[in-house]
């Protein structure tokens, strides 16, 4: 096969994936801009390589092949492994600790942490699980998942600082603004003089797959470096998100 059919093929997958209902042969020649023929033969070849299927009705869409090997690809994937270098590239450019939490079943922990520049005296070990109330993360998770959340509003609220949200319905209001805004803030709700910032990693089918975390010492946290941090930190997740196969979002 030559490359430029090659590449073709892809192109075609790419458009299969994106209409679950089928194409016609017709309608992937248009939006590819190539000629019948050549679509035709190489539709045939995916179709017998079980890549492509094709319903009685002559719509074509992916095939078993390509649905197990995608799904064998994202069952690969290890997120710490993917994400290591972009953390420690965003630790680097902002100076603060940034870590890498996951959800393990109804916990949500910290899988993985990379040093900034800055020493804050926190001992924040990896895989413990996370207070769902007062957490920059634990808050992101559980506003962003339905059980998580009801745990969450339906448990004791240990109050840490004078701050921490105790009231279900305040914590309720705080879920519906994260949603809202993209991100979560922990002003020094879990650790007197800390503020932590949660952003959000989503998988390639838009579900929320882990969480990068930032912890701040409390003079460090202005407007500006917070303005920075959010930016740097989203498009941390940008790069990530791109690894697992999200596409990238339209300008």
């Amino acid at each position: 096969m030559s490359p430029d059919r090659y590449l073709r093929t892809f192109d075609v997958l790419n458009l299969l994936v994106q209409h679950k209902e089928g194409l016609r042969l017709t309608e992937i020649k248009d939006a590819l801009g190539l000629p019948v023929s050549s679509v035709h033969n190489m539709l045939q070849t995916m179709v017998s390589a079980e890549v492509a299927s094709v319903t009685e009705d002559l719509r074509y869409s992916v095939g078993p092949r390509t649905v197990a090997l995608a799904l064998q690809t994202l069952q690969s994937l290890d997120i710490r492994t993917i994400a290591r270098r972009h953390l420690q590239d965003l630790a680097k450019e902002i100076g603060d600790d940034v870590y890498l939490a996951m959800q393990v079943g109804k916990r949500v922990i910290y899988a993985d942490r990379c040093l900034g520049t800055q020493r804050i005296s926190l001992d924040i070990r990896l895989g413990e699980s996370l207070f769902l109330h007062c957490t920059a993360t634990g808050k992101l998770f559980a506003a962003n998942d339905t059980k998580l959340g009801a745990q969450a509003l339906a448990g004791r609220m240990q109050k840490l600082t004078s701050v921490t949200i105790t009231d279900p319905a305040k914590l309720e209001i705080e879920f519906k603004r994260i949603r809202t805004q993209g991100y979560a803030k922990s002003d020094e709700e879990s650790v007197e003089g800390i503020i932590g910032y949660a952003v959000p990693i989503y998988d390639g089918t838009g579900k929320l797959a882990a969480a990068i975390h930032i912890s701040v010492v409390g003079k460090r946290a202005t407007k500006s470096h917070e303005r920075k941090l959010l930016d740097t930190a989203r498009e941390c997740a940008t790069q990530i998100e791109r690894h697992l196969g999200r596409a990238a979002p339209k300008p």
